[in-house]
């Protein structure tokens, strides 16, 4: 069997945004798969993950894709979209064919697709009910489209209703937290036929304290994203990858 080669590419679900470090390094769940993978298989796994946060679904597909495929990996993990739903205009059309392009261009270069759905934060989010209809239609038309593709490694999250509750969420209620990146990497790790570690699909609650509310959340996390919309920015703004320049080696446990 040949050495798993897995790189990720997508926005900051795949980039691991919420599963902070205290080094202040970002982990989640990618990392976590690419860790799970080489202590469930007992062999090294080359790891890279191109992901950064605040990434509309084309950006993702146009400046990570080709580099991603260019490092001849043996499995793709792709999600995208989940930026595009929190706009005012998502055009699923648009998105489809971005995915469905992901599909071919692995499909060309012989490269094993893992197909994520982001998990669903919205019964937490000012106006989480809009977006979690276009979440809905997005992740049926998704289902759709690859009916008949078998092949193709699927780890769907949003209909998780167990990750959609707060105890998963970090304080921006926008992101997972450690407990919601191992939930999705456990599931990543089962679809790829790999046992996970014990305890990850559901780890010990987290402290509560540190949940903000009212006028506080809103001042701390709505009124900045509110203030990069309406300038055009992006968190992802001048950020590279954590794991752009190449290949790391990661060692079964």
């Amino acid at each position: 069997m040949s050495r798993i080669r897995f790189i990720a590419i997508g926005d900051s679900f795949t980039e691991g945004v919420g599963d902070e470090l205290p080094d202040g390094r970002v982990r989640g769940w990618a990392d976590l798969v690419a860790e799970g993978w080489a202590r469930g298989i007992g062999e090294p796994v080359d790891y890279a993950n191109l992901a950064i946060r605040g990434k509309l679904i084309g950006p993702i597909v146009e400046e990570q894709l080709e580099p991603a495929l260019a490092l001849k990996p043996t499995h793709l993990s792709f999600n995208g979209g989940g930026n595009d739903i929190l706009r005012p205009r998502a055009d699923i059309e648009r998105i489809m064919g971005l995915f469905e392009h992901v599909v071919r261009r692995c499909d060309e270069e012989g490269v094993q697709l893992i197909l994520l759905s982001g998990a669903d934060p919205t019964a937490q989010l000012p106006l989480g009910s809009v977006m979690r209809k276009r979440g809905d239609l997005m992740s049926h038309e998704v289902e759709k489209r690859l009916a008949g593709r078998d092949d193709i490694i699927r780890a769907y999250n949003w209909f998780d209703a167990e990750l959609a509750t707060p105890p998963y969420w970090s304080e921006d209620r926008l992101h997972m937290n450690t407990r919601g990146h191992h939930r999705v990497a456990a599931r990543v790790l089962e679809a790829v036929g790999v046992e996970a570690p014990e305890g990850w699909w559901s780890l010990p609650e987290l402290p509560d304290a540190a949940r903000l509310r009212g006028v506080r959340y809103y001042r701390e996390h709505v009124g900045p994203w509110v203030r990069r919309r309406l300038t055009g920015t992006s968190s992802g703004d001048g950020r590279e990858p954590k794991f752009g320049g190449g290949w790391t080696t990661v060692q079964p446990a």
